[in-house]
Formats: C-alpha cells, structure tokens, sequence
C-alpha cells in the first residue's frame, strides 16, 4: 500500500515511493527505495520535504500514514470546492478567431526568448524594446480570449522546455494577474518578469543545464544559482522595472522559506513572487521533460493544493485555481456519457461547465466524429465525471486544440 507520512514518521527501513517534492521544479533527486542509513534520513531532511509516501509492501509500515486513496480524495474535494468560486473575467472575442492571432504572438515569444538569451550568453545588452511591445501583444490576446493562449500552453514539446516554459509562465501570470484585477503597469510588468525569469540559466554550465539524468546535490546547488543570475543580469538592465525583477528573481521562493535564492518566508515574498511561484510550479508538473513525464492539469491542480501553506500560498492557489478553471483548458474529461472530450474554452459562469470537443467513446474504445459540446447550454444533460490521461487511451489531444 502507498501511504503519505510527515517526514518526521521517516524511518530507516522504509520504502520511498515518491519524495512528493516536484514543488522544486528543477530538481531531479526523486529518489525511490530503502532508507539503509540515519546519513541518508538527514539529506532527506535537508530537501525541505514535509510529507512523503512510502509503499509499505516494499518496507517498514508506519501509524502516522495516510492511504494516497484518501490523499486524492481530499484534494478532490478541495478541487472542488475550488470549483464552486465563480469565473474571473468575460472573453470578448471568439477563441477560433483569436486562434490564429495567438499563435503568431507564442511563436515571436518562442523566437525572441531564444534570440534574448543568445544574445545575454555573448554578453550583449538586453534590448528592452521588442519584449515590451511582446507583453503588450500577449496581454492584448488574453484580454480578448485567454482560452486562445492557454490551448497552445498544452501543445508541448519536452526537447525546447526551456522556451516554451518561459512562454506558457507568462501566459499563465497574464491570466492569473487579469483575474486579480491589476493594472495594466502592474500586469506588464510581472509578464515580463515571466517571461525573463530564467535569464539567469544563460550562466549555468551546459552539462548541467542539458543533463538528462538525475543531478547530483552540487550539480543541483550549481541549478539553483539561476534564480540569483536572473536577479543579476535584470537589475543591471537599465530601465527594467522594479516589479519585473521582484517576479524573476522570486520564482522559486516558498512559504516555509525552504526556497532559494534567498530563503524568503511567508509575507517576506511579495505577492507577484508567491504568484508567479504556483504558476511555476503548475507548468513545471504539467510539462514533459526529458527526465520528468507531466501530469495532467487536473492533477497538477490538487497538487498545488496539497502543498498549500508548507510551499505555496493557500489563498492565491485558490485563486488560481479560479482562473484557469477545475478542467483547465487542454483537460481531457470523461462524460456521463462515456465520451472523452478535450476542454478547449472555459464557462463564463461556470468553470465545472467548459466546452469541449468531444473526440472518443470509452464504451466503444473508438474515435468518434468531433463535436463541439458547451456544457452549460439549456437542454445538454451531459456531466464531466473526471478528468483522465490520456495516454490512457492513447490519445494525442493537441490536434485538437488549435
């Protein structure tokens, strides 16, 4: 049986299973099997972990532990109650029609990212110019229909990560800043942040940056040091505005101060840096890495909720959460029906009720003809279950969402 324990129930003896700390985006010690020794409980101890689960089949058993059954029903149930806030905000336009226009604007952000660090790694200035009339595009189409950028979000390749991370962060902190309510200074300002974040990686050594395999602890210390370059290089780039260099550099700042670069806790991260850290965090999980399959996005929701409060600010996953829906956009459902429908739009009332297309039937394992179903329209009876992967059906959803 996989139980979740507190990492003070951790003994010699028992079977790691999962370290549960992928709330460290870029560290690959995901370690599984017997803890042999006390050395090896104090590295543990060491990672910032809380809790932990351990397969009980494999090693010692432990009173403190909790079924991963009940862990995910738990986190369901917050999902939901997630779920009952109301949507944040009104498309004004058609997301087909946006479509187009959105990806001409991920593209020239993918483009520029890529030129920006080129440039930064031969040392050149950073050129302020064309990354500020990218923001303005990118929150030009959100403001006009979000469902538009966040579909092409989902459309991953794991081999140009690094990119497209940047990209889908500053999407993401667009959404997320719209829905707050701030003003377009303070939405442009923290979407570039996103999207320069990790400038600093520009300074960390290939070997280490590419590394397909697990990064030994100073490897993984060396990874760290990004965080702090980003600072570096962004403050010293005249006219970066302050708000700016406060999301870059706090991206990986957490709660209980176990973060770096700094350690800041609590209210000591500012409220862009907490933001901008689940945002992070949700597009890290989600993304398939050379070392790293992605969860789906329901999944990557209950996990900012499992880690609220040690890591993440409980009130703005929530909120969060809010934004980009239970089902966000690129969601693959399972219908009362027995369809599988890919969630393409989210409900301007609603956010349990999103537009589909419905591409599968479970009851047949076949393709069916595309449908493009509202949930929330008078007359339709059908109701999501739950979302799946889709590998369990061996489904390639992207096709479908452009």
């Amino acid at each position: 049986m996989i139980k979740r324990i507190p990492l003070s129930a951790l003994q010699v003896g028992m079977y790691i299973a999962d370290l549960n700390n992928d709330w460290i985006p870029h560290n690959t010690q995901r370690r599984r099997g017997i803890v042999r020794s006390e050395d090896t409980l104090a590295k543990i101890h060491k990672l910032g972990v809380t809790h932990l689960y351990i397969d009980t089949e494999k090693g010692k058993d432990s009173s403190e532990g909790e079924p991963v059954e009940e862990v995910d029903r738990s986190n369901e149930t917050l999902l939901q109650k997630a779920g009952e806030l109301p949507p944040a905000g009104n498309p004004r336009t058609d997301r087909d029609a946006e479509i187009p226009v959105a990806i001409r604007i991920h593209q020239e952000a993918q483009d520029l990212v890529g030129t920006l660090l080129q440039d930064v790694k031969l040392g050149k200035a950073i050129d302020l110019t064309p990354i500020h009339e990218l923001a303005d595009n990118l929150q030009g189409s959100v403001f006009r229909n979000q469902n538009a950028m966040a579909c092409l979000g989902r459309i991953r390749d794991k081999d140009n990560y690094l990119l497209q991370h940047s990209v889908n962060l500053s999407v993401l902190m667009s959404i997320f800043g719209k829905s707050m309510g701030h003003s377009d200074d303070v939405l442009h300002q923290t979407v570039v942040g996103a999207l320069l974040h990790d400038i600093g990686k520009v300074l960390t050594p290939d070997d280490i940056l590419h590394k397909p395999g697990r990064l030994t602890p100073e490897e993984f210390e060396v990874m760290k040091l990004h965080a702090l370059h980003s600072h570096q290089i962004l403050a010293s780039t005249e006219g970066i505005g302050e708000l700016t260099i406060i999301t870059a550099a706090q991206h990986h700042e957490r709660m209980d101060g176990s973060g770096y670069p700094v350690g800041l806790k609590g209210d000591a991260i500012s409220i862009y840096g907490r933001m901008v850290a689940i945002a992070d965090v949700y597009d890290a999980i989600t993304s398939n890495r050379v070392y790293h399959k992605g969860m789906t996005p329901t999944q990557g929701l209950k996990k900012l909720l499992e880690w609220s409060g040690d890591h993440l600010d409980p009130k703005l996953v929530r909120l969060f959460i809010r934004c980009i829906g239970i089902y966000p956009v690129g969601s693959l459902v399972l219908l009362e029906s027995g369809r599988l429908g890919v969630v393409v739009a989210g409900n301007e009332d609603d956010q349990r009720l999103p537009v589909l297309r419905v591409i599968y039937h479970t009851r047949f394992r076949m393709p069916i003809p595309v449908e493009t179903l509202d949930l929330a329209k008078p007359g339709v009876q059908d109701r999501i279950k739950h979302a799946v992967d889709p590998e369990t059906y061996k489904l390639n959803i992207a096709p479908f969402l452009s």
